[in-house]
């Protein structure tokens, strides 16, 4: 199996300016381009050459599970953005961020002070235990929560070629400016 770059649902420039089309054209065309084509590389005959990528992130390690974790993160985490404002989760979602956290602004900080704590690189996620519970966990590196059993919902890269270009070191600033362009029916549906 060939993996390949997939297109977005949205014009390189549709998130400006949470996202901007220098950022996405660099972030997205050519960072994620390259672990795909590393991990088309690194599967070549080997037992992962024909398997969904989520069985490599699960099994693998090293180089192999580095490429394949970000090249799915990656696109896990692009494709859950939308130019069109849709402001809050609804539904069982909102019903069980509220149950977690109290309140949807209450989530927001506590996922936004995460990802700013997270030392170094890596993701910030939501995501759901066997039993439906919501947590956000902190992954470094190419981490991903299906390595531990958890249902990725939503993640934010707190890698720095994410946001350097149009926030430099300013993190939180990127992470709470991501809430604008969060596709939260997307989030729902994954929930």
């Amino acid at each position: 199996m060939k993996y390949e770059l997939p297109k977005l649902p949205y014009e390189y420039d549709a998130l400006e300016p949470v996202i901007s089309k220098k950022t996405i054209e660099f972030h997205y065309g050519k960072h994620e381009q390259t672990y795909i084509n590393n991990l088309n590389n690194l599967i070549k005959g080997t037992p992962y050459e024909n398997v969904p990528i989520e069985t490599i992130v699960r099994e693998a390690d090293g180089a192999l599970f580095n490429n394949a974790a970000q090249s799915w993160n990656h696109i896990f985490y692009f494709f859950s953005f939308t130019p069109h404002k849709n402001e809050i989760p609804k539904g069982m979602l909102a019903k069980a961020i509220d149950e977690k956290w109290g309140s949807f602004e209450n989530f927001k900080k506590a996922f936004v002070d995460a990802g700013t704590t997270l030392f170094g690189s890596g993701w910030v996620w939501l995501v759901k235990d066997k039993d439906g519970k919501l947590d956000i966990i902190k992954e470094s590196n190419a981490g991903n929560p299906m390595t531990k059993g958890y249902t990725p919902l939503l993640t934010f890269d707190v890698w720095e070629h994410a946001y350097y270009l149009d926030y430099q070191n300013r993190r939180a600033d990127h992470l709470n400016s991501l809430w604008e362009i969060v596709d939260w029916k997307i989030v729902e549906k994954r929930y």
